[in-house]
C-alpha cells in the first residue's frame, strides 16, 4: 500500500512498508548491474543483458535527462532498511487521453519470492490512480513468464488475453499475455 507521495516530479518517492521507490541515479549502477547483466533476468524482457557496469552507469546518466521532462515514472525499488536497489518498477506507457497506463517491473533474482514485486507494483498503481488520474492499469508479460503473471494477479489484475507472436524479440516471435484492472472512476476528462 502506498503510504506517502512527496514532492514534484523531480523529487517523487513512494513509500511502502519495506520499500522506497525513487528515481534511479548513476550511483545505482553497481546494484543494477548485479541483476541487469544476467541472462536469466533479461530472457523475458525487451532488453538484453548489460555488458558492463559502465554501460549501466551510462544508461542511468541518460535517464536523468528523461526524468527532467517531468512525465516519466520508472522507479528504483530500494530496501527501506539498507537503501539497496533490488530492481525497478514503473509506468512503461502513459496514455493521458484515455486515462490508461502500462506498468512494468523487474526484481533481482536474489530478492524474488519475498513479495517485493507486488509491493512495488501496488505502490506504482496507487501513484498512477492518485496522481495521474488513470482509470485503467495494465501489464504485459511473455507467455512463459508465469512468475510475472502471478504478480499481476496478486495486485488485482485480471487476465484479458493472449496475443500469439505479438513481438519479435531477440530473434524470435514471442507470445504476450495482457492483464489489467480498472482503478479510477468513469468521469470524462
Amino acid at each position: 500500500m502506498l503510504k506517502d507521495i512527496i514532492g514534484a516530479s523531480e523529487e517523487i518517492k513512494l513509500y511502502t512498508e519495506r520499500l522506497i521507490l525513487r528515481f534511479m541515479k548513476p550511483q545505482d549502477a553497481a546494484d543494477m548491474f548485479e541483476y541487469a547483466q544476467r541472462e536469466d533476468v533479461t530472457k523475458n524482457l525487451l532488453w538484453s543483458p548489460h555488458e558492463s557496469v559502465d554501460f549501466t552507469r551510462a544508461y542511468l546518466k541518460q535517464l536523468q535527462k528523461v526524468y527532467r521532462r517531468g512525465d516519466y515514472y520508472d522507479f528504483a525499488v530500494t530496501l527501506k532498511d539498507s537503501g539497496k536497489l533490488i530492481g525497478t518498477c514503473g509506468i512503461v506507457t502513459w496514455d493521458k487521453e484515455n486515462r490508461a497506463c502500462e506498468i512494468g517491473y523487474v526484481i533481482n533474482p536474489d530478492y524474488r519470492g519475498k513479495g517485493y514485486a507486488p509491493e512495488a507494483a501496488n505502490a506504482v498503481c496507487d501513484f498512477a490512480q492518485d496522481r495521474l488520474d488513470v482509470h485503467r492499469i495494465y501489464a504485459k508479460h511473455m507467455a512463459e513468464n508465469e512468475a510475472s503473471h502471478r504478480v499481476m494477479e496478486k495486485i488485482g489484475m485480471k487476465y484479458e488475453g493472449t496475443h500469439k507472436d505479438m513481438l519479435f524479440v531477440k530473434g524470435k516471435y514471442r507470445t504476450v499475455v495482457i492483464c489489467a484492472k480498472i482503478v479510477g472512476d468513469e468521469k470524462a476528462i
